[in-house]
Parts: C-alpha cells; sequence; structure tokens
C-alpha cells in the first residue's frame, strides 16, 4: 500500500541562504500517528509549511495521496487539515461561523450536523454562538481543531497542539487524537513534550538543524538506542566497589548506598546471574533490586547533543 505522505530529499534554503531543510526523506503511512521532535528552529514548521503548500521547496518533492503537493496544490491541500501553533481567526466572528466558514473555503457544502458534531467533540458546544475574543487560550486552541477538521481530511497536521494549554485539555486532546485515527486519518503532530510523543505516537521522528536525524517505531528506538540499569540496595553502604567485583562495569551511588549496573536494552542479559553471583560472593548483600530504561527523553538529549 503506498504511504499517504511520500517526501522525498526535501530542501528548504532561503534568499539568505539559511538551510531550513536538508534532502528530508519519510513516508508516512495511512492511519498512523507520527511525532516529530526537535528543539526550536529545527525545521519541524517549515516541513509542515511545504507539505500543507504554505511553502515552496527548494528542491526535492512531497506526494500527498499521490499528488504533488506543487502541481496539483488544490487536491492535496483538500485532503489535510492543519492547527498551527498561531492563533490567526477572526475574534468578533462566532465558534459556529468560524468553523462553518473554514468548511467553505476547503469547498464543502454546509453541514451543520457535522459542524455541531465536532464542536461537541471538542467540548465546544455550549460556546457555539459565543465569539472568540470571549474565549480563554485554551477554548481558542480547541476551536482551531475543530476548524481543521471541518472538511473531514485524511490528514491532520497539529503543530505544537498543546503548547500553553491546561493539563487537562492536553489530555482531553490525546484522546480526541485516538478517536480519529481509529477512524483512519493519519496524524503528524510537532510537540516540545516528550511525553506526549511517547503517549500516542506511533513512530517518532528527531529532526535538528534542517536534517531528519531518525525515524523509528516508538518501542524499536528505545530497544535501538536505550540503555537499561540494575540498581541494587545496598544493606550495608560501602565506601567503594570490592576489589573482587573490579573486572564488572559496576558504579557506586555517592552515598554509597547503591551498585548500578548498565548495559544496552537489546542485548543477551545473561550474564547479570553471573554479576548477581559474583556481589554475593564479595560478601555485599542487598535488599532490594531493580531496573530502569533509559526514558525517551535521554535519547532525544543525546541525540541532539551528540549533533
Amino acid at each position: 500500500m503506498p504511504a499517504i505522505i511520500s517526501i522525498k530529499n526535501l530542501s528548504k534554503t532561503y534568499a539568505n541562504g539559511f538551510s531550513a531543510l536538508k534532502n528530508v526523506s519519510l513516508e508516512i503511512e495511512k492511519g498512523e500517528i507520527i511525532a516529530l521532535l526537535g528543539p526550536n528552529g529545527a525545521g519541524k514548521t517549515t516541513l509542515i509549511s511545504i507539505v500543507c503548500g504554505i511553502a515552496s521547496p527548494t528542491g526535492g518533492s512531497v506526494l500527498v495521496g499521490g499528488h504533488d503537493v506543487v502541481q496539483d496544490f488544490r487536491h492535496t491541500r483538500g485532503m489535510i487539515g492543519l492547527v498551527p501553533q498561531e492563533l490567526t481567526t477572526d475574534m468578533f466572528e462566532t465558534v459556529f461561523n468560524t468553523v462553518s466558514f473554514s468548511r467553505g473555503l476547503n469547498g464543502k457544502k454546509h453541514d451543520p450536523v457535522l459542524i455541531e458534531k465536532i464542536l461537541r467533540s471538542l467540548t465546544l458546544w455550549d460556546k457555539r454562538d459565543n465569539a472568540l475574543r470571549e474565549l480563554s487560550g485554551g477554548m481558542k486552541r480547541r476551536v482551531m481543531i475543530a476548524k481543521a477538521l471541518s472538511h473531514e481530511p485524511d490528514i491532520l497536521f497539529l503543530d505544537e497542539p498543546t503548547a500553553g494549554v491546561d493539563v487537562s485539555l492536553r489530555k482531553e486532546m490525546w484522546q480526541l487524537v485516538e478517536e480519529l485515527r481509529a477512524t483512519g486519518v493519519t496524524i503528524i503532530l510537532t510537540t516540545h513534550y516528550i511525553d506526549e510523543a511517547q503517549q500516542i505516537a506511533d513512530r517518532i521522528g528527531i529532526i535538528n538543524h534542517g536534517e531528519l536525524l531518525l525515524v523509528e517505531e516508538k518501542q524499536a528506538l528505545m530497544r535501538k538506542l536505550g540503555r537499561k540499569e540494575l540498581i541494587l540496595d545496598l544493606a550495608t553502604p560501602l565506601d567503594a566497589i570490592p576489589a573482587a567485583l573490579s573486572d564488572y562495569a559496576l558504579t557506586l551511588s555517592e552515598d554509597g548506598r547503591q551498585i548500578i549496573y548498565g548495559y544496552d536494552a537489546g542485548s543477551n542479559h545473561g550474564g547479570i546471574s553471573g554479576i548477581l553471583s559474583a556481589i554475593e560472593a564479595a560478601g555485599v548483600s542487598f535488599t532490594d533490586l531493580a531496573t530502569r530504561q533509559t526514558s525517551l527523553e535521554d535519547i532525544f538529549v543525546s541525540l541532539i547533543g551528540d549533533k
């Protein structure tokens, strides 16, 4: 089955010579959720803008549903819903009219039943007659999402969708994303919240300085780049690791109350039992043990730092 979005060798260089994107290639399957992580200025918004037809590429190509975003703009734009970072809409218009007008802009017939369904799903129905200027920041963000969904897009771009909103709204949005995915909508989101990506994404891409450093299925990424630690709580604090254990890559916590052994998450862990036996043979007693795996945040910081 062909990808719903196919990006090949995409580049964007501005007149001042700044390269916002450098030969980015990415295939996105229908119905998946992919999260793009990266610091400010990494190229996330530029990538979204080109796919949505808002900006023009310097090189490479983008196909949406098999159609080129430059040569067949009207068709591809009709397949896409975009929730931008900035709140760009008429602050004096009502919620209902704003969302209805957005549907009409995308060439769809007036459908008040659908608009009501969208507003209810975003808990906006009670605010349908309110002007946008009367809403809180979180409610305005919901209206932006409603606008993006008004023409029933196959693809939804969420550019920092939960920036500046409260925790309860973030969780509601995560639930909405899952519901949309269940209907077959493909979702691409950019976010600064690593826990957000880890919570809802199928695949995670990390972008920095205009380069796509990697794109991996979430669990595969954790297995591939993550590390685990075996942590032993000692019955009696130590001043140093015993000489008999010098052959093992063990570290002692600053307070001397824990011995820590680090290993690759995807490696064979058969040596752990031998380490535990050696620790006991060295006369070191422990009261508890636990394992901890490197978080996605650790991986993200490591990749960005390396780059």
